[in-house]
């Protein structure tokens, strides 16, 4: 059983949720202060961790059972070395409640996975389409679950692109990394294990920028 407690009252003044009037969250909050970011759904039962995100009780608990290692799924930054007491957010809570009677609705269907999208890696249930595939993980992400690359300091140097849908066509074989050189000596994409292990000593260039130019050549 996870044990659940109640917030202080200096960690409520502290919130930027509840720091919002009832009223004044129905007029400027969006609908993505109550999604959760692990079932992009509404939240239920929130629940709030010490980096200000907050998650579905039952999302929140399964996410750490699965992977076994307790962090933020969301910043992914904020690890805890032992799995923290869960505060329940009450008045998130009952802002939502309030707004699911009012002006929430479901996020709009386009966000939807459809004929002809790719598909978020990291969507549970229901599929978002996903807006950027990263060669460097490699998978695909909708616009909730792509934040971490814009936000955490890891992530920021991966190679994003259009979502692609055939992301292992574009993965070395051998070591499963992105295909990034093209090996001039031996007229082959490469990735840049293979330019440390295999191809040391041959003429190279990037791969994006060989092939604009053989396009230009082309014309």
């Amino acid at each position: 059983m996870h044990e659940i407690t109640e917030p202080t009252a200096l960690e409520l003044l502290h919130s930027s949720t509840q720091r919002l009037t009832m009223a004044e969250a129905q007029l400027f909050v969006s609908q993505d202060e109550f999604t959760c970011s692990v079932c992009l759904d509404t939240l239920t039962d929130p629940v709030a961790l010490p980096c200000g995100h907050n998650f579905c009780l039952k999302c929140l608990t399964d996410y750490w059972d699965q992977s076994q290692e307790c962090r933020c799924p969301q910043c992914t930054s904020m690890n805890f070395t032992t799995r923290p007491s869960l505060r329940r957010n009450n008045l998130l809570n009952e802002v939502i409640k309030n707004l699911k009677k009012t002006t929430l609705s479901s996020p709009p269907p386009q966000n939807y996975v459809g004929p002809g999208d790719v598909e978020c890696d990291f969507c549970t249930g229901k599929k978002f389409r996903a807006v950027k595939s990263c060669l460097t993980c490699p998978a695909s992400y909708c616009q909730t679950h792509l934040q971490p690359h814009y936000e955490g300091d890891a992530l920021k140097h991966h190679k994003l692109v259009d979502p692609d849908r055939n992301l292992k066509e574009k993965l070395c074989e051998k070591h499963q990394k992105s295909l990034e050189i093209f090996c001039k000596t031996d007229d082959s994409c490469i990735c840049m294990m293979c330019v440390v292990t295999e191809h040391n000593g041959h003429k190279m260039g990037e791969l994006e920028t060989e092939r604009e130019e053989k396009q230009v050549s082309d014309v």
